[in-house]
């Protein structure tokens, strides 16, 4: 498990020069105990410093996507429309219209 952890968390340090990867993975595959070893003396302060970014950095996607994908709330909407009416955008009867769309458009879940 230990040495799985290594070789992901390799990959994932952009700061290793990819001649220092390749000498890494060698040891690796030749002496794995002791390899594993040094490198988490060495290097393992940092390991959990990038799987921490590495997860914020998916959460942060991830909470993206959602947003972009869940769109607008009803409410949201007809705050927005509000302010459209009070700028003299639209006429009352398009927001009136506007509010009834937000109103019957049903949530996916």
């Amino acid at each position: 498990m230990a040495l799985f952890s290594v070789i992901g968390d390799l990959f994932r340090d952009h700061t290793i020069a990819g001649g220092y990867k390749a000498i890494w993975i060698i040891f690796l595959v030749f002496i794995p105990f002791l390899t594993v070893l040094a490198y988490l003396i060495f290097r393992g302060r940092g390991m959990a410093e990038r799987q921490a970014a590495n997860v914020k950095q998916a959460q942060t996607a991830a909470d993206n996507y959602i947003k972009t994908v869940a769109g607008l709330s009803p409410s949201d909407e007809i705050v927005k429309a509000k302010s459209l009416l009070d700028s003299g955008a639209i006429n009352q009867q398009e927001f009136d219209s506007l509010k009834a769309h937000a109103l019957s458009v049903t949530p996916s879940v």
